[in-house]
């Protein structure tokens, strides 16, 4: 990271072999790593555009660089964030005593559409419920962090974190050897330590993992089957999963196989059509009795989403100091829940200077960033808030730190964000790194890919 032209210590060997590199190489280079994105078939899909869905998320050769001391700190925060949401998954879902000691609104909670009734009472292995959490950060000086939003349901991007690795180890293995950078090619050993960790107590011996996805045109497919590929377990569909007996059973040539543990990547509302949508072709039915009856694991829990709402989030520090009688070491982005009246009138008369939010939004659709803004579009907006006040949140734009980036025109500095994949089950595992996301257009603060995103690989550098 760069500012007022000053390198910063962790990239000043990086800027020192870039230079010594040169523009036309780096170009090349960065041609050199489409050509192997293509080749491998890391692709993403864009739903509705009229073209391809298909497409490459872009790539930047310049790597983000964390120093051991700062990934400490993130880590410790990252941790507990997640230690927290568990255990506020665990109280809604049973006795509900945050929102008995009036820390949380009760219809916050039960009246959110990611609430899961028929989850009330189940005791999944560990008390956890969501056993994957992408914390998404933001930095705003040279020693402040804040947290965008905590992902509980099902997390994306782990597979774009070690193939950028890869790719960046593959074309500049000297830099490699020259630098001290902790590796991340450990995170499928540890997803897979973490679902063995929550199988049912009676599944005996090794138990039986699977990687449920939607199927091909799902968005993040690509990622399903590469997690699969890299645990050696199968990827499979509903259609391959069947219940009788009380247990889950795969199909396969050799007969049916007792599934113990389904790391599901679809939807809550299309997991069994006997208990959610009862149209959904996509998810096993009878699932959530065996679930019910401890037979079967689910990463992660149905239900887990309404942790990561957008107006639940803005209690997190409040949930850390509730159960775990800590103060929060990574700080919420200040947030003003449209809900509230005075907030509503306060982000109605300054909708110019601000980012609303959908609450139930994700992949950075829905937003209104204020200052990029029309005024038509300011309008309609406001017209859309006062029509349902609690479907919005409303936060700051922040002086997002930059990083360099290789754009068309040479290095020059662009936003980014930080999604590290912290892993829950009988121990909490982080693998150091993350995703590290980088709006690629001039002035823009939207790093999701469906927006015009790119991503780069991620150093922590050794002690």
């Amino acid at each position: 990271m760069m500012s007022d032209d000053k390198v910063r210590e962790p990239y000043q060997a990086l800027v020192e072999w870039m230079e010594a590199t040169g523009p036309e190489q780096l170009a090349q280079k960065r041609e050199e790593a489409e050509t192997l994105f293509r080749k491998i078939g890391i692709t993403f899909a864009v739903y509705g555009d009229g073209g391809d869905p298909e497409r490459l998320i872009p790539f930047d050769l310049i790597p983000r660089i964390f120093t051991a001391a700062e990934w400490r700190l993130l880590k410790r925060g990252v941790e507990q964030r997640a230690r927290a949401l568990n255990a506020f998954l665990f109280d809604v879902y049973h006795n509900a005593e945050i929102i008995k000691a009036g820390v949380i609104p009760g219809e916050l909670v039960f009246n959110n559409a990611a609430f899961e009734p028929s989850v009330i009472g189940i005791d999944p292995p560990g008390k956890v419920y969501s056993h994957i959490i992408g914390v998404d950060i933001v930095r705003v000086s040279e020693n402040e962090f804040y947290v965008l939003e905590d992902n509980c349901r099902t997390p994306s991007g782990v597979s774009y974190m070690l193939e950028n690795r890869e790719i960046m180890m593959r074309m500049f293995p000297e830099l490699f050897s020259q630098l001290r950078i902790e590796p991340v090619d450990s995170y499928p050993e540890s997803l897979l330590k973490t679902l063995k960790s929550i199988a049912p107590k009676g599944c005996g011996g090794d138990p039986c993992i699977v990687v449920l996805t939607p199927g091909a045109m799902n968005s993040a497919y690509y990622e399903h089957s590469f997690l699969a590929d890299q645990m050696g377990v199968e990827l499979v569909e509903g259609q391959d999963l069947f219940v009788e007996n009380g247990h889950v059973y795969m199909r396969t040539t050799r007969g049916p196989a007792r599934v113990d543990v389904i790391y599901r990547r679809i939807d809550d509302a299309y997991l069994d059509p006997l208990c959610f949508r009862p149209d959904s072709v996509l998810g096993v039915p009878g699932l959530m009795n065996v679930y019910r009856a401890g037979n079967v694991a689910i990463c992660s829990a149905p239900g887990a989403g309404v942790a990561d709402d957008k107006a639940v989030y803005t209690y997190v520090p409040s949930m850390i100091r509730f159960y775990l009688g800590e103060e929060p070491i990574l700080n919420n982005v200040p947030t003003y829940q449209c809900a509230k009246p005075d907030d509503l009138q306060y982000v109605l008369a300054h909708l110019s200077e601000l980012v609303v939010k959908e609450v139930h939004g994700s992949g950075g659709y829905g937003m209104l960033v204020g200052p990029a803004a029309s005024r038509e579009e300011i309008d309609a907006y406001a017209g859309r808030i006062r029509a349902n006040p609690g479907e919005f949140i409303a936060q700051p734009t922040l002086s997002l730190s930059s990083c360099p980036t290789f754009v068309q025109s040479g290095i020059a500095p662009r936003h980014v964000d930080l999604r590290p994949f912290c892993l829950v089950g009988d121990k909490i595992r982080l693998t150091p790194g993350g995703l590290t996301r980088v709006a690629l257009k001039e002035g823009s603060l939207v790093v999701n890919s469906s927006q015009g995103g790119g991503v780069k690989d991620t150093w922590i550098m050794a002690e």
